[in-house]
């Protein structure tokens, strides 16, 4: 999850862009609010100040509308690659990278609340662009946090554990996500302050640490519980 490139704060441009801008916004809130189905194209214009056929000029339809809300509010896949995979990177510091993408879009606020929403109703109600989600973004990040704890676990070819834990690595920041509305509950103050993703951001970047060391020492052989793989 990369930074969302939409900024609630700017002033729209006096242009072309001006209606666009606005367009995905509203989108944005009503797609996330309601789903794809029950939004109308109707009411996104009417939110957005514009008119119907606005979304036929930059959108072609309501899909392409969807399709560039569902994509574009989250940013470019390879600007969070290209914060955790260098090779000259350390541990730490692609640590640092991987859980910076996750925590950089929290400084939104409510839009990073409406992307997250969005997200999960694709998940509960598929239009096809979830599965692509999954092909085109979080694939090539998985697979590149993979190859980053090879190399810093000396290991030549991923295994069953490496998986696990890279998944586990990437549940920790998916949950600042979907776990945020628990922690607002549980434990208020974690999330408060704009520099509350900055103090997250040192903890998970200790916490990841600790589990690759985790890993490494149950490959040496110094676990006292080691897991059977299945």
């Amino acid at each position: 999850m990369n930074a969302l490139p939409i900024d609630p704060h700017r002033p729209l441009r006096q242009d072309g862009e001006q209606s666009r801008e606005r367009l995905l916004r509203a989108g944005l809130a009503l797609f996330a609010q309601q789903g794809y189905v029950k939004t109308s194209t109707r009411e996104i214009a009417e939110a957005a100040q514009t008119n119907v056929a606005a979304i036929s000029y930059y959108f072609g339809d309501k899909a392409g509308l969807y399709r560039a809300v569902f994509f574009e509010t989250q940013g470019s896949p390879q600007d969070d690659l290209d914060r955790f995979q260098g090779a000259e990177l350390s541990l730490a510091e692609a640590m640092r990278g991987l859980y910076l993408g996750f925590l950089e879009p929290l400084r939104q606020g409510e839009m990073a609340r409406q992307c997250m929403k969005l997200h999960m109703r694709e998940m509960l109600e598929p239009t096809g662009l979830w599965e692509e989600e999954i092909c085109t973004s979080l694939r090539p990040m998985h697979d590149a946090l993979v190859q980053v704890l090879c190399r810093h676990l000396g290991v030549t070819q991923p295994d069953d554990d490496i998986h696990r834990l890279a998944i586990c690595l990437s549940g920790v920041g998916v949950y600042m996500h979907i776990g945020r509305d628990v922690t607002n509950v549980v434990a208020p103050a974690l999330n408060d302050g704009p520099d509350a993703p900055d103090r997250w951001l040192d903890r998970l970047v200790m916490y990841g640490l600790a589990m690759v060391e985790a890993e490494r020492q149950r490959r040496l052989g110094h676990s006292t519980t080691r897991p059977t793989s299945r």
